[in-house]
């Protein structure tokens, strides 16, 4: 078999075998198959795409090129919920208690973040204590034992994806579908869920910004998903503007324990319900959504989600007292109110434009080297919709320095107020099932 061969054949639009994608994979991953002939390869994908069987075989390839955690010791279906990013997407931390309130499994592996905030590692570091570095069987106990806990990424999990994911970074082939589909896909299976749960964004501050190319995502990753013996389906949610208020790591945390509580924004809460009750069903925990949705309900309601992420949060060393008293987390030296320069409705709120601000604050990422500051970042004070009137607070800026001038002037910049109603968006566009 040549490399050449197989970019011609691609190139001029003909099906790769299972076989040939393999040897590609394996070749690349081991340094045989040099940078510049799989960039022209992944050039022909952008342009010829790839079918459901190719999407398949090279998602199982990229899993097969390094470590798979096993999780076969764990009782129970797992259920994995995956989210393509966004701005103030605190979901896994009310997910992970709330639906292993009812007895699902949750055994997730998470990073740290790159970008407007911190991963929801680092957000949970915001609870002091609190570590990731769990050997495995430490990690499989514990969610033997309490339906939860988070590990950190490990190292060698498909490698094959971080080596093509660094070239197509450079070689202008970020955006193409099967390239995505597969790079998430793979990362989800080799972490050894039994099912998924896709949270695929769209709008402004999405990576996908139009629904019909998120539509096209989620259908792909589901048909990976399928074609690779796991239960996946998908929620298309909107990212035009942040998801709930608190934009940072400690007010992430302490969004999520007030959306456990029952007094969390309400889109947060809907989309964590409608993502909850996919995740309890395919656990066959309940017999339909509805009723997965009524025994989410139920477990906010009674305390018990509650109660689960303080049990999750002291197995892992973390002090659960803040989720009584969240000021124990870290805390911002300045508070300042950005107010509304005119009357009207806000029309517009730039998701990642906002987001920015937020890492300007220091909350997030700009390079890897970067050091987050738990305590500092934003949390809106109105959504799109909603009336304004001059004076009234848009934005509290949780900052450790004073001058705050240029993230003032980003987030007047990014928050549009217009003289007539607007109406706010559609959380939930679409549900992808097999």
């Amino acid at each position: 078999m040549r490399m050449v061969d197989l970019i011609e054949k691609k190139r001029d639009g003909h099906e790769l075998t299972s076989e040939e994608i393999k040897f590609i994979i394996n070749g690349y991953t081991d340094g045989s198959i040099p940078d510049y002939q799989v960039s022209a390869l992944t050039m022909a994908i952008f342009f010829k795409g790839m079918t459901e069987k190719e999407r398949a075989d090279l998602t199982l390839a990229m899993v097969e090129s390094g470590d798979q955690i096993d999780l076969s010791q764990i009782e129970g279906i797992k259920v994995d919920k995956h989210s393509t990013g966004g701005v103030g997407d605190t979901t896994t931390l009310v997910l992970g208690p709330l639906v292993a309130a009812l007895d699902v499994p949750v055994a997730k592996m998470s990073g740290r973040g790159l970008g407007h905030t911190g991963g929801t590692i680092d957000k949970l570091e915001a609870v002091k204590g609190f570590h990731v570095e769990i050997e495995n069987q430490e990690f499989i106990d514990l969610v033997n034992k309490n339906k939860i806990a988070v590990i950190g990424q490990s190292g060698n999990l498909t490698p094959a994806d971080k080596k093509l994911y660094a070239l197509r970074d450079v070689t202008a082939t970020v955006d193409s579908i099967p390239l995505i589909a597969s790079s998430i896909m793979s990362k989800k299976i080799a972490a050894g869920a039994d099912a998924i749960v896709l949270d695929v964004k769209t709008g402004a501050g999405a990576f996908m910004k139009t629904l019909d190319d998120s539509r096209e995502l989620a259908k792909a990753m589901v048909g990976i998903g399928k074609n690779v013996g796991r239960r996946t389906m998908a929620v298309i949610s909107d990212m035009s503007q942040p998801l709930g208020f608190a934009i940072g790591n400690a007010l992430e945390v302490k969004e999520a324990i007030d959306t456990l509580k029952g007094e969390g924004p309400e889109d947060l809460t809907e989309l964590c319900l409608t993502l909850g009750s996919h995740m309890v069903y395919l656990a066959e925990k309940a017999s339909s959504l509805a009723e997965a949705r009524t025994m989410l309900e139920q477990v906010i309601k009674d305390g018990s989600a509650l109660n689960k992420l303080k049990v999750f949060l002291s197995s892992q060393g973390g002090d659960a007292s803040i989720v009584d008293d969240p000021s124990k987390m870290p805390q911002a030296q300045f508070t300042i109110e950005l107010e509304a320069r005119e009357d009207g409705y806000v029309s517009e709120i730039v998701a990642d434009e906002v987001g920015t601000a937020a890492m300007i604050l220091g909350a997030g990422r700009a390079t890897k080297e970067s050091v987050i500051d738990l305590a500092v970042g934003l949390v809106l004070r109105k959504k799109i919709g909603d009336q304004v009137k001059k004076g009234d607070s848009l934005v509290t800026i949780y900052s450790n320095f004073e001058d705050v001038s240029e993230v003032k002037e980003k987030l007047y910049e990014n928050i549009k107020i217009s003289t007539s109603k607007v109406d706010a968006p559609i959380l939930i566009h679409e549900e992808i099932t097999e």
